[in-house]
């Protein structure tokens, strides 16, 4: 008479041994089918695998690869999740780690260093093969300590510090330059830059490539208005319209640069909410170029950046680092260019 084996007691998971005894074989017979099922016959085979129906068996897949040594699996750590750039930068990473059939862990920093460290140290713990991350800092002592103990890392829109790892990037001094470039081509001799902290790397290149191009122009310093933000959201773009229209008519721009869209955005709902006329009272100009500037009330000028090709080129160098014995770490730079609209030209 053969002994049925009892199921698996409620609310814990079937295991390779559950399956065992219920399809009454070894151990060994069950990883063979798992993993070499040439090797077992077609009876046995489907004894198993009815088994394994019964009982609802999954896989413990990510077990199964780290004793292979790799997990298959990238991540990448993000500055803001709230921010659309960030999102498009993530899905060029997630269709590069599709076709590498590899599975992708997506991360918010949030902005704080105490958060991401957060997210490296246990993404070291999961053994993930490799980590794309828009750092807080590019220069946090972190980022090399994670590749000297084993982990590949990419940095995604930062231009990286150390030659020990790759980076992919966006000229933002060029971007700066050319978003002040296109206000005075269309007459503007007084300017505001608006965005913050000045932590945040991005925020100082195009400030300081704004000022290189201001400044080249021949015009004075103080007539180009530095308005610091808290953050770069849509809430600080409204927060900064209500600062410039309290400032004496006398001092006010007659056209602004803003350091991301969601504060051009922001800024441009409080412009118009309060009576102005965009841009014939006030022309602007963001930065990164993302889906909502074409879309806006009045559609807004913008530095583009190439958003998915960042992340998908970022994705490619830590494949290729995974991969190749002989790979070389490479600091690429996308070129920006402006997207002139209404905003600016009306």
């Amino acid at each position: 008479m053969s002994r049925t084996a009892a199921s698996p007691r409620p609310g814990r998971r079937p295991s390779v041994k559950d399956v065992a005894e219920r399809a009454q074989v070894s151990l060994g017979t069950v990883s063979n089918v798992l993993n070499r099922p040439d090797r077992v016959s077609a009876s046995t085979r489907d004894r198993v695998e009815r088994a394994m129906a019964d009982l609802g068996f999954v896989l413990n897949e990510s077990a199964r690869q780290l004793r292979m040594g790799r997990s298959n699996t990238f991540a990448y750590v993000m500055l803001d999740a709230t921010n659309p750039f960030f999102t498009d930068v993530a899905r060029g990473i997630e269709l590069a780690a599709e076709k590498a059939d590899l599975s992708l862990f997506l991360c918010n920093s949030d902005g704080r260093s105490t958060r991401e460290g957060a997210h490296l140290a246990h993404l070291q713990q999961q053994r993930v093969d490799g980590i794309l991350i828009t750092p807080v800092d590019p220069d946090a002592p972190e980022l090399p300590r994670i590749v000297q103990q084993g982990t590949p890392l990419v940095v995604v829109d930062r231009a990286a510090t150390s030659g020990s790892f790759c980076s992919v990037t966006v000229d933002d001094r060029l971007g700066g330059r050319i978003a002040i470039e296109h206000l005075l081509d269309q007459g503007h001799t007084r300017v505001a830059f608006v965005g913050g902290p000045d932590s945040i790397g991005q925020v100082r290149d195009r400030y300081e490539g704004a000022c290189e191009a201001w400044r080249e122009a021949g015009l004075p310093d103080t007539d180009l208005i530095r308005v610091e933000t808290e953050a770069l959201s849509v809430q600080e773009g409204h927060v900064a319209g209500e600062r410039l229209a309290g400032l004496p008519k006398r001092k006010r721009p007659s056209a602004v640069f803003c350091a991301n869209d969601l504060v051009a955005l922001g800024l441009l709902q409080q412009v118009v909410s309060s009576g102005q006329r965009v841009p014939e009272d006030l022309a602007i100009v963001g930065y990164d170029d993302i889906s909502f500037a074409a879309g806006a009330a009045v559609p807004l000028s913008s530095v583009r950046q190439p958003r998915q090709a960042l992340g998908r080129a970022a994705a490619e160098l830590l494949i290729d680092e995974v991969n190749n014995p002989d790979h070389e770490h490479q600091q690429v730079e996308f070129t920006p260019e402006l997207v002139a609209r209404t905003s600016t030209l009306g």
